[in-house]
């Protein structure tokens, strides 16, 4: 599978408006085929693996607001379940980062003991962090919630997790903060999401909320295509972010980036009157524009580097394995077309051992089995986690030439 040509900035070809603003000045730049439209799911065979939905990407930028979504979105190919196995708590590099996350959360917001409301909190760490830390009393709302994962984990007995999508109604629990990481690119319609959350925090003026998504701006800037995969049907940048949250009646307190760059997050509170004006940092829709006019050709280079580097090591004979199977992997192997050229996935999550890459089928391995297949060339999908892997391969005595993404 390969990305299809360009549309060279034309309209949409499916009728559309900005689901973020409602504008119609639009333009598609970006456009994948038959992508699987669940990358974070557990195939227990390659059958299954093989059969997993695909659907269509085609990527829009509305020049109005700089919002970026898929236009050939459909949410009921897509599955939020006990089987969809996302965590990163696994990663000292990732844990040391969320720990460092909920403490500046707590000291900075005075969270200690307060009541604290998770949107799509996947399998609770981070609120279970809240709790252990400052003995915040948590709920977790997010379809794929596992109240049995938690128990008897450090600070469970203040947590409740609800596998549930998000409505307007869950507001009732009066939270002091509302906390929703990586969950935003998820939705569709981002602004009547927002607009819901906003509607639950009507009497609540003071109540805190803390947004995480992946960063639209070091995407547009790098070509990251591997950060592009069906799932994610939202992409923000600061400016598009802030947009989005003052429309829906919110004081914009902070933008920020975090994670090597990889991560936007905002901070805000319900607006009470006329929204707070725009901070500086999202003046940012020109430069946008000219990214995405440019995408597609500065995007083709980027592919060619890739399929590149792995051909060339298959030429000399070499084993070539990736690590990290989540989402990246996946947008990597189905993107390029090189399934059958990876011998392994890696991963050091012990829930997606044994499972199976959904439609290329590689079986997911632990680093101990890396030894078995014994990589000439190891490409790490998220190059912040190097130092880690690095370690991990000297531990095991291998030496692969490391490359990252």
């Amino acid at each position: 599978m390969t990305q299809t040509a360009s549309l060279a900035l034309n309209k949409p070809s499916v009728d559309t408006c900005c689901p973020a603003c409602g504008g119609d000045h639009l333009v598609s730049f970006y456009n994948v085929r038959d992508v699987p439209t669940n990358s974070c799911i557990l195939f227990d065979t390659p059958g299954e693996a093989a059969a997993c939905p695909t659907g269509d990407i085609e990527l829009c930028f509305c020049e109005d607001c700089g919002f970026i979504y898929n236009a050939r979105f459909d949410k009921r190919l897509t599955e939020y379940s006990g089987r969809y196995e996302e965590t990163q708590g696994f990663s000292p590099t990732f844990s040391k980062f969320h720990r460092a996350l909920a403490e500046r959360l707590i000291e900075e917001h005075d969270l200690a003991g307060k009541r604290v409301t998770e949107i799509g909190c996947g399998k609770g760490e981070f609120l279970l962090l809240l709790s252990e830390l400052a003995g915040v009393k948590g709920t977790g709302i997010d379809p794929s919630a596992l109240q049995a994962r938690i128990e008897g984990t450090p600070g469970a007995e203040r947590v409740t997790l609800i596998p549930e999508y998000y409505q307007e109604h869950h507001g009732d629990a009066e939270a002091d903060a509302i906390v929703c990481k990586m969950t935003l690119e998820h939705i569709p319609n981002a602004e009547e999401f927002l607009l819901t959350v906003r509607r639950s925090l009507e009497n609540h003026p003071d109540t805190l909320v803390y947004f995480q998504i992946p960063e639209t701006s070091r995407i547009l800037e790098h070509c990251a295509f591997e950060d592009i995969y069906y799932e994610h049907c939202a992409y923000f940048t600061p400016g598009s972010l802030g947009r989005l949250f003052r429309r829906c009646m919110f004081d914009v307190i902070k933008l920020g980036v975090e994670y090597d760059n990889q991560y936007l997050t905002i901070e805000a509170t319900p607006s009470v009157g006329t929204p707070l004006p725009a901070l500086s940092v999202e003046d940012d829709l020109a430069t946008s524009a000219l990214q995405v006019r440019t995408f597609e050709r500065r995007n083709a280079q980027i592919k060619a580097h890739w399929q590149a580097v792995v051909e060339d090591a298959k030429r000399r004979g070499e084993t070539v394995a990736l690590w990290g199977s989540g989402s990246k992997a996946v947008s990597f192997l189905t993107t390029l077309g090189l399934g059958d050229d990876i011998d392994a996935v890696v991963d050091i999550n012990p829930h997606r051992h044994g499972h199976y890459m959904p439609i290329t089928g590689q079986k997911i391995i632990g680093p101990e089995e890396l030894v078995n297949v014994d990589p000439g060339l190891v490409i790490v999908m998220n190059r912040i986690y190097v130092p880690e892997i690095s370690e991990d391969l000297a531990r095991l005595d291998l030496s692969p030439k490391i490359t990252a993404l």
